[in-house]
């Protein structure tokens, strides 16, 4: 059975950073491309960062190219969001997931970012 654990968030003022963890169990992580969402209160879940299966691709969105960087460690079937120079619009709750089990609405218990002004 899938489990996505998702730890790091807090609170932090606009500036800060914050590295997200995302712990993955019960698939063949290493094969799976992997991405970080967010959802802020009232809207609609959307994407932040993907990264390929071997870790070589990354692709972001626009909202955070340049600010956040995604990486990941297969040995330890763990993927990572760094986030630097955080913004208040950065708020949300942060999930990781692979495709596969986005398709079938599983996902992981998130982890709240909050960014102060």
């Amino acid at each position: 059975q899938a489990q996505l654990v998702e730890s790091g968030g807090g609170l932090v003022q606009a500036g800060g950073s914050l590295r997200l963890s995302c712990a993955a169990s019960g698939f063949t992580f290493s094969i799976n491309a992997m991405k970080w969402y967010r959802q802020a209160p009232g809207k609609e879940r959307e994407l932040v960062a993907t990264i390929s299966s071997t870790g070589g691709v990354t692709n972001y969105a626009e909202s955070v190219k340049g600010r956040f960087t995604m990486a990941r460690d297969n040995a330890k079937n763990t993927v990572y969001l760094q986030m630097n120079n955080l913004k208040p619009e950065d708020t949300a709750v942060y999930y990781c997931n692979a495709d596969v089990y986005v398709r079938v609405g599983f996902w992981g218990q998130g982890t709240q970012v909050t960014v102060s002004s």
